[in-house]
């Protein structure tokens, strides 16, 4: 976009100042395709089955020890060892086929207030 813009400044621009206002344009899209690509090695996306461990599960069907839950809108089969009832928060701790291993969330412990 730069490189367009002084494209089209140059002329408008006198003889000497025209080549100055092309060599910034390019100049100027020289390092935003620099920085382009850091950012694209800096933010790989995640994909596959393996980014969901660790992600949080609400349980549809009761995990005795096997259901279901639903994991950012999709319905997964679920094994729970611990059992989990239906409106549970669960975390994922692995995958066995298409099949999660879900365990629990813990209840947050809680602090009686001016307590130490």
């Amino acid at each position: 976009m730069a490189l367009l813009i002084s494209i089209l400044l140059a002329f408008f621009v006198p003889y000497p100042w025209n080549l100055l206002v092309l060599v910034g344009g390019i100049s100027v899209e020289v390092l935003e395709v620099i920085w382009g690509r850091r950012l694209a090695r800096r933010w790989r996306p995640k994909t596959g089955v393996e980014t969901m461990i660790g992600e949080h599960a609400e349980v549809v069907v009761a995990c005795r020890p096997k259901g279901q839950v639903r994991i950012n809108g999709e319905l997964w089969e679920a094994t729970c060892a611990a059992g989990a009832e239906v409106g549970e928060e669960t975390v994922v701790r692995a995958i066995e086929g298409l099949t999660l291993i879900v365990d629990p969330v813990p209840a947050p412990e809680a602090h009686p207030v001016g307590a130490s």
